[in-house]
Formats: structure tokens, C-alpha cells, sequence
């Protein structure tokens, strides 16, 4: 029960903090230019944005909790089962960035949750 608890944890904060940080990033928009000058100004933008800040709390809470997972049970469990987060993502990415996942993209998402759940039953 800890365990699928903690997993919890990990698949929604690091998914959850990419969301974010994707969310933040699009409003600051495309970066083109890679001089030092105008990537400082970026990030002088970026830090500003709460959703950044979100974003950075959520993968951090996915870091730890992958730590806890990680003291618990075998890595060859672990980090397979963390794939789920691709589902997540893309479920994020559609309802909440408001992006368009082509079906192809949806069979991929299918078969990684089939991978994720011959994992959990191995």
C-alpha cells in the first residue's frame, strides 16, 4: 500500500512539474536567440513566473519520492513503473496545455501503461 502510495507521488508530482514548467515556458515564448545576453534574459523572465516555481516544488517532491521508492523496493521495478508518467504527461498536455495528442500518440501512451502494468504484475 506505501509503496503504490509513493508511486502515486512520483508519476503525478514529475509529470505535475513538466506540466508547469512547460506551461511557464510557453508564456515566455520560443527562444531563438542563444547568446549568453539573451538567455539571461529569459531567465530573468522565467523566475518570475509562479508555475515555473510549481514546477520546480513538483519534480523535486518526484526526486524524493523516487529516493523512498528507490530504498524500498528493486531499481528494475522502479524505473520501469515510472513510464506511467508518459500517460500523465499526456493527459496533461491535452487537458490542461490544451495540446493536440494524435491518435499514434495515444497507442504509444496505451502501450506503455500495458509495459507499466506486466511490470507491477512481474
Amino acid at each position: 500500500m506505501r509503496t503504490a502510495m509513493i508511486f502515486a507521488i512520483l508519476v503525478l508530482s514529475g509529470a505535475g512539474g513538466e506540466i508547469a514548467i512547460s506551461y511557464a515556458m510557453k508564456q515566455i515564448g520560443e527562444v531563438h536567440c542563444f547568446t549568453p545576453r539573451a538567455l539571461f534574459a529569459v531567465f530573468k523572465r522565467a523566475v518570475r513566473l509562479p508555475w515555473l516555481w510549481v514546477g520546480v516544488a513538483l519534480i523535486g517532491t518526484g526526486f524524493f519520492s523516487m529516493l523512498m521508492l528507490l530504498s524500498w523496493e528493486n531499481v528494475s521495478f522502479v524505473v520501469p513503473s515510472t513510464a506511467l508518467s508518459y500517460a500523465v504527461g499526456a493527459l496533461g498536455a491535452k487537458f490542461f496545455l490544451g495540446e493536440t495528442v494524435n491518435n499514434m500518440r495515444w497507442i504509444g501512451v496505451l502501450l506503455v501503461c500495458i509495459g507499466v502494468a506486466l511490470v507491477w504484475l512481474g
